[in-house]
């Protein structure tokens, strides 16, 4: 009789104290989510893209992402294990407006939101910014830094953006490991902030 898989070989968290935390990986259309979340995830991530097609003519603005050639039409979902024994869950959402309606369904339960944000169309975030306040998410802001995208420091990026002094703000490259990690511990942390002092 053939023995059970190893808990490495499956990828099942190891029992213990760990804090469980869902996030959600938001943003306009193009801006990198499912890049970021590929990048960090421990597991093989879950995609739901697609090719674009000609159908999403008229629907899609291009402006600025001329290269793109797939779409995230459901939901990414990926899992990091940060030290001290927090394990982020990763919700991708789709960016372009016609899925707004899945973005209530897919945050329900997330403890924050990560938005990600890109310097070519900075005005493209605030849709997504509304949003979040409206459901009463915490979050910080990521600039993924696009290499032909212009580079600003962070006090210009807080004044465009209109953000809150509280708000974290991290500028990274989603197609790195270290880069993509370090503004998800500071949307952790500005979460672990906001907790009740009671909440397991």
């Amino acid at each position: 009789m053939d023995s059970a898989p190893s808990v490495d070989l499956v990828g099942y968290l190891p029992a213990g104290g760990q804090t469980l935390m869902k996030l959600v990986v938001t943003g306009p259309f193009g801006v990198g989510k499912t890049t970021l979340i590929r990048t960090l995830s421990e597991i093989p991530p879950l995609h739901t893209e697609e090719a674009m097609t000609a159908s999403s003519t008229g629907h899609d603005d291009l402006a600025g992402v001329p290269e793109k050639s797939t779409t995230t039409v459901a939901v990414d979902f990926g899992r990091l294990t940060v030290p001290g024994e927090l394990v982020l869950y990763l919700f991708g959402t789709p960016g372009q407006e016609r899925f707004f309606p899945l973005w209530e369904d897919i945050a329900r339960g997330a403890l924050g939101a990560l938005v990600l944000a890109d310097t070519r169309r900075l005005g493209d975030s605030f849709p997504v910014m509304d949003m979040v306040e409206e459901q009463g998410l915490p979050y910080a802001v990521a600039v993924n830094r696009f290499p032909d995208a212009p580079a600003y420091g962070d006090e210009v990026l807080r004044k465009h953006l209109d953000l809150h002094p509280g708000t974290p703000l991290v500028q990274c490259d989603a197609r790195g490991r270290h880069s993509s990690v370090e503004p998800l511990i500071a949307l952790a942390e500005h979460v672990l902030t906001r907790l009740p002092e009671d909440r397991p």
